[in-house]
């Protein structure tokens, strides 16, 4: 396995990986997950999916398994600012607005979306390597760029996952019960270098 990182400037390199990341989304948050989220019988694909965007997807035996997108908190396209701002503005009435609480600004700060890592890796093992390949590919993107911390809602049980890594991942809210999948997600934060501090976690 191995991670490949790309933007809107140049994803035309990369032959299809774009597109089977976007058909990888729509495979495991529609068909696996049941989220109602814009799709067609291929791909998801949704606002956040713009200029502004930039992907780190990772590729085993020629085959897109994991990947995920992210921005600068700074990222504005039309009515759309990033995901977490726009849940705490009511634009994504199936997240609880309360979730989050914060209002970065900043290229210091980006934010990571649609997190996702195929179920055809079988092992745990594979699993965990494709998410810390993700997660490779982050930072190798983000941090030439002025990226200092990373912020997302989540699963709730990832930091122990990303501290294993190295990151000083932390829960930054209360979870809360997704109601298309049944899992429980809250909002994440990590700084882009690895390190641990002593800092409170949400309760």
């Amino acid at each position: 396995m191995h991670f490949v990182t790309f933007n809107f400037k140049n994803f035309h390199k990369f032959g299809s990986t774009f597109y089977d990341y976007l058909a990888l989304r729509k495979k495991y948050f529609v068909d696996e997950l049941n989220w109602d989220i814009v799709h067609d019988d291929h791909v998801g694909m949704d606002q956040y999916d713009n200029p502004l965007a930039h992907y780190s997807v990772v590729i085993k035996d020629g085959k897109i398994v994991g990947g995920t997108r992210t921005a600068p908190t700074s990222a504005k396209w039309g009515d759309a600012t990033y995901m977490l701002k726009d849940v705490a503005l009511g634009k994504l009435p199936k997240i609880p607005s309360q979730i989050y609480t914060d209002d970065f600004d900043t290229d210091q700060v980006w934010e990571c979306t649609r997190l996702v890592v195929s179920n055809e890796l079988k092992s745990m093992r594979e699993k965990l390597a494709c998410l810390s390949l993700i997660f490779d590919g982050v930072i190798k993107e983000t941090q030439p760029l002025g990226a200092r911390h990373l912020i997302g809602l989540s699963q709730h049980t990832f930091p122990r996952i990303f501290r294993s890594f190295g990151y000083d991942c932390r829960r930054v809210s209360e979870p809360y019960t997704c109601p298309e999948d049944g899992r429980k997600y809250a909002v994440l934060m990590m700084p882009t270098a690895k390190g641990f501090v002593e800092t409170k976690e949400a309760a």
